[in-house]
């Protein structure tokens, strides 16, 4: 069976992914910082058969990036690794004016820092695989000025560019940076605490998700609303 790195998979968008593949027959192995919630998830996705490992931690550790990859090679290998543990910056996200720079520093350290350090301990498996990818989760934040959004959109914006130029570095693989558009996750609900507007479910972006597995076109930025209405 192929085998997949999720980060941050707990919940939202990473436990969403994951289900869609653990029902596909993939085995997995799940990252995120709190365990008893990660457990609960791997859990209730070994229901499909499927094996998945439970590995709590924080990508930033570099020993733990080590164990995730050592855990999927026991599993045969990397066929997919999906950068998906995101960190605001500020909660609630503020101003530039007012941004802690400790925070942004976190920000840069989870999104592109720890992105980079776990593609790097991937990489041997990913090339070895017939079907090598890389998935970052993206924001429209990346490419798009909001007020607030500064901090966490510029380390979104470091991620796309460390994606695209593993797209070209790596030409065996696929590189995606997918930006999921609106979704209600926590993350959201902690950037804006105020905005009671209501959002589309995590689960409803993952055929994109899923497509782009399908149909593998070639490495670049990606936005699941586009490819959910070429469907």
């Amino acid at each position: 069976m192929p085998v997949a790195i999720i980060t941050g998979a707990s919940k939202g968008l990473g436990r969403a992914l994951a289900e869609a593949l653990a029902a596909r027959g993939w085995d997995l192995v799940l990252d995120a910082r709190t365990a008893e919630v990660l457990k609960e998830t791997a859990t209730a996705l070994a229901g499909h058969g499927t094996r998945v490992t439970a590995l709590p931690g924080d990508v930033t550790d570099p020993a733990h990036r080590s164990d995730l990859v050592a855990v999927a090679w026991k599993l045969g290998g990397v066929d997919l690794l999906v950068n998906n543990a995101s960190a605001l910056g500020a909660e609630p996200l503020t101003r530039l004016e007012g941004l802690p720079l400790d925070g942004l520093r976190r920000a840069l350290e989870v999104n592109v820092v720890a992105a980079l350090g776990l593609v790097q301990e991937a990489l041997p498996l990913l090339r070895a695989s017939e079907t090598g990818t890389v998935i970052t989760v993206s924001s429209d934040a990346a490419a798009e000025a909001y007020e607030t959004w500064g901090g966490y959109g510029a380390s979104k914006a470091a991620l796309d560019h460390l994606a695209a130029v593993l797209g070209e570095e790596e030409p065996r693989l696929r590189v995606w940076a997918v930006d999921p558009g609106d979704m209600a996750t926590d993350l959201y609900a902690a950037a804006v605490p105020d905005d009671g507007d209501p959002r589309p479910e995590p689960a409803s972006v993952v055929p994109a998700f899923l497509r782009l597995l399908d149909e593998r076109p070639a490495s670049g930025r990606y936005g699941a609303p586009s490819l959910l209405e070429g469907r």
